[in-house]
């Protein structure tokens, strides 16, 4: 089959990358299409602007955006105007594809006080920048009858190195009130969305992607500072969860038959910090 990726940077790549080593035709579309690498047919493209022809037999839309900033213009532009720009050349183009698949983001849900989550939790965020994540997977729910949505946690892994650097550097702290974290390593988030666009027959329209362990954001750290065999961060005040505390609960996913690679962060990373893996340009 051809899939079309909107969108090419590292998750799109590494998305591009499993397909392309099943067999399968590749369209990778990105501003700077020279550097993806062999296996994906790079088109220089813009989302936010007239889009490029879509191949006849696209049968899989993969939509994976990402904000240059944390602005509301910015949030429109790259989710919301993105989104309605594939699926208007999908019409201009006359092309139905199979499977649209939007990558969201865990932040619609907002605080939750530490709550488990599940899709049918609301997603109704006060976040500005939340709230056209969600705007724009409705955009894509209210014109494809073939829509996905994947909502990711935080994802982390090669070249993503927030919290690792935070205990290297010495200015990490451990949160003196629990503070729940979630994520999933960006191997996991990518074979996700193949998972869901191949493996699937009848999929629902919104899928949660997180790792199988919430956990306190001062237990990852002190596990950082163990494994690279320095001391344990001081503990004290630290900033809030951004968007709110919540338990992600990724069952419905994992009922579809997916099984992570790094069913929790131990395990990734382990991974991150054996240098697996590439984060791609």
């Amino acid at each position: 089959m051809t899939v079309l990726i909107a969108g090419c940077g590292d998750l799109g790549t590494e998305v591009g990358l499993r397909l392309a080593a099943r067999g399968e035709r590749v369209v990778g579309w990105r501003r700077s299409p020279g550097r993806l690498p062999e296996g994906i047919e790079g088109v220089a493209a813009d989302l936010t602007q007239q889009l490029p022809a879509v191949p006849r037999d696209t049968d899989v839309v993969v939509i994976a955006t990402a904000a240059g900033e944390r602005s509301e213009a910015a949030y429109r532009s790259a989710y919301v105007d993105a989104t309605r720009n594939v699926l208007d050349a999908l019409e201009r183009d006359g092309v139905s594809p199979r499977r649209v698949l939007f990558v969201s983001s865990t932040a619609v849900y907002g605080d939750f006080g530490g709550a488990l989550v599940t899709e049918g939790s609301p997603a109704e965020s006060s976040a500005p920048t939340a709230r056209l994540i969600r705007e724009a997977e409705q955009v894509l729910l209210d014109r494809s009858e073939h829509g996905i949505v994947l909502r990711l946690s935080g994802i982390y892994g090669p070249g993503r190195t927030r919290l690792i650097d935070q205990v290297t550097s010495g200015t990490a702290v451990l949160p003196a009130a629990p503070q729940w974290t979630n994520r999933i390593h960006r191997d996991d988030a990518a074979a996700a969305i193949v998972h869901l666009v191949t493996a699937v027959g009848s999929p629902a329209p919104i899928y949660l992607g997180s790792d199988e362990l919430p956990v306190d954001l001062a237990e990852v750290l002190a596990f950082l500072a163990a494994e690279l065999g320095l001391p344990e961060p001081p503990r004290g005040e630290a900033g809030s969860t951004r968007g709110g505390a919540r338990r992600m609960d990724s069952g419905l996913l994992r009922s579809t038959g997916f099984s992570f690679t790094y069913p929790t962060y131990r395990e990734g990373y382990r991974a991150v910090l054996a240098g697996k893996g590439v984060r791609h340009p």
